[in-house]
C-alpha cells in the first residue's frame, strides 16, 4: 500500500476528517492510518472547526452536510483565518452541483461520493506534495534574496560598538486587547459555541522572536481558555 512519508511534508502527516457518518469516518481513517497518517475526527462543523484550530492538520477532508455548520461554511471560515487559510481542503460530497459552491467557498478539491479510500488518498497526496513544493520554492526565493537585502546598504567605516542589553528587557511585555496579530475565531471544544475574546499577553525574548497568548472564555460557562500563537494550541485553563 502506498505511503506518504513524513519527510515529504516536514513531519508526520495529520489529516482531519469531518463527516457526520461514523462508518464513513472509520473507513477513511482506517485507510489513512495504514498509509502512515495521524488522523483526527469530527462529527459536525463546529467540532471540525475547533480541531482545525487546535490541531492545525496538514489536510482537511470534509463532507458538505454537517450539523451546526455546513461544509461550505466550514471552508469559508477556515479560509478567512490566517492560521488555517493555507491548509488544503478536500470536499467529499454526494450533493448535485456542489462542486462550484465548494470551490467558491475555498475547497482545493471536490470528490463525488461514493469515493474510495484509495482515490481520496491519491488526491490528498497530490495536494500535499503541491503544497510542499510551493513552500520549498518560497523558502528558496527568500534565501536567495536575503544576502542581497543585507548588503544593499553597507555601513560606512567601522561598525559602531553595540551596547549589550539583557534579552528579557528588549521586548516589552504587556497585556493588550488590540494585539498586532489578530486573535483567531475559536469555538469551545466542549460545547462548540464561539469563544469570547478577553485579552492578549505579549512577551518573548526579543522583538524578532515575539510570543502572543490570547485568552478566551466560553459564553455558556465551560471555562477559560488560552491560545498560544507559536504552537497554535488551545488549552483550557479553568
Amino acid at each position: 500500500m502506498p505511503a506518504l512519508r513524513a519527510s515529504q511534508v516536514g513531519r508526520q502527516v495529520c489529516a482531519l476528517l469531518v463527516d457526520r457518518d461514523g462508518d464513513t469516518r472509520d473507513m477513511y481513517a482506517g485507510f489513512l492510518r495504514q498509509c502512515g497518517f495521524e488522523v483526527e475526527e469530527a462529527q459536525d462543523g463546529p467540532e471540525g472547526l475547533a480541531k482545525a484550530f487546535s490541531c492545525h492538520p496538514h489536510v482537511i477532508i470534509t463532507s458538505t452536510r454537517l450539523a451546526g455548520m455546513s461544509g461550505f461554511d466550514l471552508c469559508r471560515v477556515l479560509r478567512a483565518d490566517h492560521l488555517t487559510s493555507s491548509i488544503p481542503i478536500v470536499v467529499v460530497t454526494s450533493e448535485t452541483g456542489a462542486d462550484g459552491r465548494a470551490l467558491s467557498a475555498g475547497a482545493d478539491s471536490v470528490l463525488p461520493k461514493p469515493c474510495s479510500p484509495d482515490a481520496l488518498f491519491r488526491e490528498i497526496k497530490q495536494l500535499l506534495l503541491k503544497a510542499q513544493a510551493w513552500r520549498d520554492q518560497s523558502h528558496q526565493v527568500w534565501s536567495e534574496s536575503e544576502p542581497a537585502r543585507m548588503d544593499a546598504n553597507p555601513p560606512d567605516g567601522p561598525e559602531p560598538e553595540r551596547k549589550r542589553v539583557m534579552l528579557n528587557h528588549v521586548h516589552g511585555r504587556h497585556v493588550t486587547t488590540e494585539p498586532t496579530t489578530k486573535p483567531p475565531a475559536l469555538v469551545c471544544p466542549n460545547c462548540y459555541e464561539p469563544l469570547r475574546y478577553i485579552k492578549s499577553y505579549i512577551g518573548g525574548v526579543s522583538a524578532r522572536h515575539p510570543e502572543q497568548w490570547d485568552y478566551f472564555e466560553c459564553r455558556t460557562g465551560c471555562g477559560a481558555f488560552q491560545y498560544r500563537h507559536r504552537t497554535r494550541k488551545l488549552r483550557q485553563i479553568s
